[in-house]
């Protein structure tokens, strides 16, 4: 807009009407011009927004063959020590596809390389045969709704209610840490066992996916994540040029989540992991509510992924919008539909852990969970009171497809939590027991490395009140984290009991290696050798005899240098460890 003929235009009304204005009267008329123009300006009026799939990654910069240039070290190594391959989903979305619609004048609002699309404002010139007829280009839906309206309000965050902490709940306990009011929420789940043992998150890295972190660089109960700079990184998908994910102009809905977690104000708070690390990162607009979160969420969770998160935890939940045109059913809820939990579904499938509430509409007449809690891979918490009872408002059970959820539950009515004014609150809303969950878990992986992430979950369910006699209200039950650290632990005597690889030399290595094996029955042995980027470098099947004996592979002076993963599976069971490559 030029500006200077804007002016000449107020000082033209002004002078005709006979009077001098002040400068409040002119800066008054310039903004209502402004405005006029903006609503009436054809180009605006007729923008439309689009949600364009790809048809493929072809014509790309990147490769699987060179992984570090989009996945970060910390990630390939999670993969390698999970055996996780990487697969085209890995891969960004080609960028000259995304240059093309920004050539055809588009703003690009969302990339999300796990599901290959776009969200992008075309020039209404733009109409969807144009955008068809890229060749590169497969769906595409007018996807104008899915922008954000104003005046909604999110069912998930208005839900929750909060009130100040009472003396009655600052208890005196014998633990290592002085957990004051937020004691019995971490005692609960056997938490405070772990902590006692200094499994409190050490090493761990946890993305928070959240509609804002208020003030998390300023209150008190946050001090030792900056002390120790375990605040790794933000990032805000909502509004990309904000930046401030901090702001006391932005929700206060993170920053009272991440408490539950990485708060440590002794005497008053204590989080499930106070000292893993986290990355904060904004995917919720919580002034209004509306599809394209969902994207929001997906980016966020590649994002999580491509920086070495372990655990994703979100307290953010999709069923119903402020544009009825988008909101779901709960036949949606069936576990591959709504896009948050198709990215879920991937994020699990890159070894990270999803920690989802399960919703607070249990009083609603939508009383069932919402997405991405209904993904089969996620682990869902719904909300108990601070003795152990189902809370009303909690979602509930089953998905759609008619599998059990939630999957466990922890204290979420009455959850202490930090407050802004640097003291502490009780809150009630499923967005604070999934965090509790969230973080302990932190601190079960961070004693049992070896496991998988779905090995996790499945033992904090094993582990959970009602195992043997799951429901629709509490799925398992409350975990007990000191039966699933001792579950855990059996299963590594028996794999060490059983193991097959009892020693691997030379490591490192340059042109050869020797593994030992320890067999109990005649079987047949697959041998794999994986490099960084979960590519199968060798492999190679042998029939094996009782008895200790020894596997020489040689040829391997080609390999490149680094670090490989040799992996041998039996009919027992399956052996892993780390190669050096001189």
């Amino acid at each position: 807009m030029n500006y200077t003929a804007l002016q000449r235009g107020v000082n033209t009304i002004t002078q005709t009407r006979g009077f001098s204005p002040k400068p409040e009267m002119t800066r008054l008329y310039t903004i209502f011009l402004t405005l006029s123009l903006v609503v009436f300006s054809p180009s605006f009026s007729e923008a439309k927004t689009w949600l364009i799939h790809f048809r493929d990654k072809n014509n790309s910069p990147y490769s699987l063959d060179h992984p570090e240039a989009f996945l970060s070290q910390r990630a390939l190594e999670r993969r390698q020590r999970l055996a996780v391959a990487l697969d085209e989903r890995d891969l960004p979305v080609t960028p000259s596809y995304v240059q093309a619609l920004r050539d055809m004048g588009g703003e690009v609002l969302v990339v999300s390389k796990w599901l290959n699309l776009v969200i992008v404002v075309m020039p209404g010139s733009v109409t969807a045969g144009d955008l068809q007829a890229l060749p590169f280009v497969g769906a595409v839906t007018d996807a104008t709704g899915m922008r954000p309206g104003r005046g909604g309000v999110s069912p998930f965050l208005g839900a929750e209610t909060f009130m100040p902490a009472t003396p009655e709940q600052r208890v005196a306990n014998g633990t290592s840490l002085d957990y004051g009011a937020s004691y019995n929420q971490i005692a609960m789940i056997h938490g405070t066992g772990l902590h006692d043992r200094g499994l409190r998150g050490q090493g761990m890295v946890i993305a928070v996916l959240d509609a804002g972190f208020w003030e998390v660089d300023a209150l008190p109960a946050f001090d030792t994540l900056w002390s120790y700079h375990r605040v790794l990184g933000t990032r805000d998908f909502v509004d990309p040029g904000g930046g401030d994910v901090y702001a006391s102009t932005i929700h206060q809905h993170g920053m009272m989540v991440l408490s539950t977690m990485g708060g440590n104000l002794p005497g008053a708070i204590v989080g499930t992991a106070p000292d893993a690390s986290y990355y904060l990162i904004r995917t919720e607009d919580a002034d209004a509510e509306y599809i394209m979160e969902e994207y929001f969420w997906v980016e966020g969770a590649e994002y999580a992924d491509s920086l070495g998160a372990d655990i994703i935890n979100s307290s953010l939940g999709y069923t119903v919008f402020d544009d009825p045109e988008w909101s779901h059913t709960y036949a949606d809820m069936n576990g591959h539909t709504c896009p948050s939990t198709l990215g879920a579904e991937v994020a699990a499938t890159r070894g990270m852990v999803v920690c989802n509430s399960a919703g607070n509409s249990g009083s609603s007449p939508w009383m069932y969970v919402g997405a991405p809690a209904d993904g089969d891979s996620v682990c869902s918490v719904g909300a108990v009171d601070a003795d152990g009872i189902y809370a009303a408002f909690s979602s509930r059970g089953p998905t759609a497809d008619g599998r059990l959820k939630p999957n466990v539950a922890a204290q979420g009515q009455g959850t202490v939590v930090a407050s802004p004014q640097g003291s502490i609150w009780n809150g009630n809303g499923t967005s604070f027991s999934a965090p509790i969950i969230a973080g302990m878990t932190a601190c079960l992986w961070q004693a049992h490395p070896t496991f998988d992430n779905m090995t996790v979950i499945r033992t904090i369910q094993q582990s959970s009140s009602q195992y043997n006699n799951p429901d629709d209200y509490l799925g398992f039950g409350i975990p007990d984290f000191e039966k699933a650290d001792s579950i855990l632990t059996v299963l590594e005597q028996q794999g060490k009991n059983k193991n097959l690889l009892t020693r691997l030399y030379p490591n490192p290595f340059a042109y050869y290696i020797e593994l030992e094996l320890n067999l109990t029955l005649q079987q047949e042995l697959r041998t794999d050798i994986i490099d960084a980027t979960g590519c199968i470098v060798f492999s190679g099947t042998i029939r094996a005899y009782p008895g200790i004996s020894v596997l020489t592979i040689g040829g391997l002076g080609g390999l490149s240098g680094g670090i490989y993963i040799v992996r041998i599976t039996g009919a027992e069971n399956t052996a892993t460890r780390k190669l050096i490559k001189k």
